[in-house]
């Protein structure tokens, strides 16, 4: 029997009209996530991961045109919801954004009030979407804390976000995304300002979590490493697309497109690239403004086939359950010395 899927994106888009003029930011996205699994996104800075996140949530700034395209969510309590369709502000949307899908962002001082204590923040999710009283959601939130190894969590739940190192500061954002027993938890590159310490104790604690909540993870990444240790399934997104998809090990070991395999090359390894120059992807990401026609890594890609891949927008092909979108992605074997992390 196949997995039961939680999440349905098909064919997403969100543009952002501008003076200078339209910016494709997310351009026919199209992936899914099924229950229970943590599924990796992965891409350079400006290819559209974290936006579409947000328009998952429904959480794009106003300027942005409202996604095209469907979003579909089946949470474990059983409703269904296409949540393109939700209004921004509707209390449906609000149901899903506390309730059934929880959000780690990047920079928790950002996304926690700086004038209410952690605990606070806690309660208030919990009063509203659980209906507990103060003193049961003191407790939740207490119990939260010390479920993400916050340090003496009695205490710690009356801390302000700007009392607290950057470590604790994202174990507070964590339960509080969490709090509500979600089905959904994104994590968008919740570890990129961490030291590489605190880095590893997070994934852990996401790991632990993810077993014990039964909870279904995205996790938005730019780090192949962290890719490898925590994640089920990889999507590689460039330009707004999906360029490949497939399980960890087909991405490591049998990557069927160029910008995959240009990555790949670009991680050095322990052991064996030392002293040596590694391998960069040649040119720079295009201006949004200006994407090449065909297919959007083909000036960037040593494969380029002029004629076709200048041209032509290269459909989704199938290897099994491993989607490329690469016009001779056929021609591509497996790695012959995968990227160890």
């Amino acid at each position: 029997m196949p997995p039961e899927r939680l999440l349905e994106l098909d064919n997403v888009h969100v543009h952002f009209p501008l003076r200078e003029g339209l910016v494709k930011a997310v351009n026919g996205v199209s992936y899914h996530v099924n229950k229970g699994e943590v599924l990796g996104i992965v891409g350079e800075s400006g290819s559209g991961k974290s936006i579409t996140a947000r328009a998952i949530m429904r959480l794009l700034p106003k300027r942005a045109v409202a996604p095209e395209g469907s979003i579909r969510f089946r949470p474990r309590s059983g409703e269904q919801y296409e949540l393109s369709a939700l209004d921004r502000n509707s209390r449906a949307i609000r149901q899903v954004r506390g309730q059934h899908i929880g959000m780690i962002f990047q920079e928790p001082m950002t996304a926690l009030s700086p004038v209410h204590t952690i605990g606070t923040q806690i309660m208030r999710t919990v009063q509203l979407h659980k209906g507990l009283s103060r003193a049961a959601a003191r407790e939740r939130a207490i119990d939260l804390l010390a479920k993400v190894q916050m340090p003496r969590p009695a205490q710690m739940v009356d801390a302000f976000p700007h009392q607290l190192s950057g470590g604790m500061r994202q174990r507070a954002m964590i339960a509080l995304a969490i709090s509500c027993d979600p089905s959904l938890l994104i994590a968008d590159e919740p570890t990129t300002a961490l030291d590489v310490t605190t880095e590893a104790q997070i994934l852990e604690l996401l790991k632990q979590l993810q077993s014990e909540l039964g909870m279904a993870i995205i996790f938005i990444t730019h780090n192949f490493g962290v890719v490898a240790d925590i994640a089920d399934r990889v999507s590689v997104m460039y330009l707004g697309r999906m360029v490949e998809t497939a399980t960890v090990d087909d991405i490591f070991y049998a990557p069927k497109h160029p910008y995959t395999q240009a990555l790949l090359r670009s991680i050095p390894r322990l052991g064996v690239d030392q002293g040596r120059r590694l391998p960069t992807i040649p040119g720079m990401v295009p201006d949004p403004f200006s994407v090449p026609s065909g297919c959007a890594f083909n000036p960037r890609c040593a494969h380029m086939v002029p004629g076709l891949c200048d041209v032509t927008v290269p459909p989704e092909k199938m290897f099994g359950l491993q989607m490329s979108r690469c016009h001779i992605a056929e021609q591509f074997a497996a790695v012959q010395e995968p990227a160890h992390v």
